[in-house]
């Protein structure tokens, strides 16, 4: 009866810890499942940001300026460096600094003052 006894306790504890496992196991699914979500939406987010900017550097600096102005702070700041950054790749000289120009001075301050807060985007 002992042993039998042992042996039904031991089962119990067997099934708990595989229980306890299969939990585990479930959780970091989830937790990579997650981090793949946010890897694909930074993914998506850093195409969608290369897009406007090359969309953006083709435009007339006016027009270019009238939709940066509509946008928020970090997008407009992602995208400026975007441009720079593909500008350097390519050799060129990037319409930022003229952009800047034709934008109204309070909002050039904050964006500048958020870049150089920032280093990278927030997003």
């Amino acid at each position: 009866d002992q042993k039998e006894s042992e042996l039904t306790a031991s089962g119990q504890q067997n099934e708990r810890i595989a229980a306890e496992l299969a939990e585990r196991e479930k959780t970091l699914e989830e937790r990579e499942k997650t981090f793949n979500n946010e890897v694909k939406k930074y993914d998506d987010r850093n195409v969608n940001i290369e897009q406007n900017a090359k969309n953006l550097a083709s435009m007339r600096p006016a027009d270019a300026v009238e939709i940066l102005n509509a946008m928020e702070d970090q997008d407009v700041i992602d995208t400026l460096r975007k441009v720079e950054q593909l500008a350097q790749a390519a050799g060129k000289m990037s319409q930022v600094s003229n952009w800047l120009s034709l934008m109204p001075p309070e909002r050039v301050a904050t964006i500048q003052r958020k870049m150089t807060n920032k280093h990278v985007s927030i997003q």
